[in-house]
């Protein structure tokens, strides 16, 4: 069954006198439990593409339909239910709030759910990434690292069925990338959490079931791996 259907998604911004079409009539499904990586050269569409499918953005044109709600037909208050509800985000600029420690960023998603159990959620998440003994840090006190292991707690805390990581690795070294590629394989095998990762990188691409390739706004390739 789909978790998430886009049919002919156009997204097009206005430049000056021209209409800019970054998105061309994309269409595409993904299944529940699948992994799939969109990969592509620079200014592709890929990122653009990722937060329709999140409901960050809505479409000039075409629908989105996230576990059953057609984004096109929402608010902004109700997309945001959605979102709050159904997805994880891993944003390449970690996007962690500079006033809140690791634990607060982390305990986010869980407070919006009014979950009772919040703070211990947060604290085992964190443990299960490393980082025990970070927990009353603030994100300038991180390592860039340690503070996408942070992001990652976050978007694995309200348990969501589809995650969506924007360049999970690409502002990290060798070595800790590789850590974060694992981790996030491993949360998603455990959870059997829908995996959409946006990428510069061949041999993350590799790592998932399915690859997209998308070139000038629209898909060049769909392949199961």
């Amino acid at each position: 069954m789909s978790i998430l259907s886009v049919k002919k998604v156009s997204k097009t911004y206005q430049s000056g006198s021209r209409k800019l079409t970054v998105l061309d009539s994309v269409n595409f499904d993904i299944e529940a439990g699948e992994s799939l990586a969109i990969v592509g050269p620079s200014g592709s569409g890929k990122t653009t593409l990722l937060g329709l499918c999140a409901g960050l953005d809505s479409a000039t044109e075409g629908s989105v339909i996230l576990n059953g709600n057609a984004f096109e037909k929402l608010s902004e208050d109700q997309r945001a239910a959605v979102r709050n509800k159904y997805v994880g985000f891993i944003f390449q600029n970690f996007q962690l709030l500079p006033t809140l420690t690791a634990l607060e960023n982390v305990m986010v998603p869980l407070e919006l759910k009014k979950r009772k159990d919040a703070r211990e959620k947060a604290s085992a998440l964190l443990e299960k990434v490393g980082l025990g003994d970070r927990l009353t840090h603030y994100p300038t006190q991180l390592s860039g690292g340690e503070q996408q292991r942070v992001s990652i707690a976050r978007a694995f805390a309200n348990e969501p069925k589809i995650l969506f990581a924007d360049e999970p690795t690409g502002n990290l070294d060798t070595e800790t990338g590789e850590m974060i590629e694992d981790l996030i394989f491993e949360l998603n095998k455990e959870q059997g959490t829908t995996l959409v990762l946006v990428t510069h990188d061949p041999e993350l691409a590799k790592r998932t079931k399915r690859i997209i390739q998308i070139r000038g706004g629209r898909i060049q390739e769909d392949t199961h791996v």
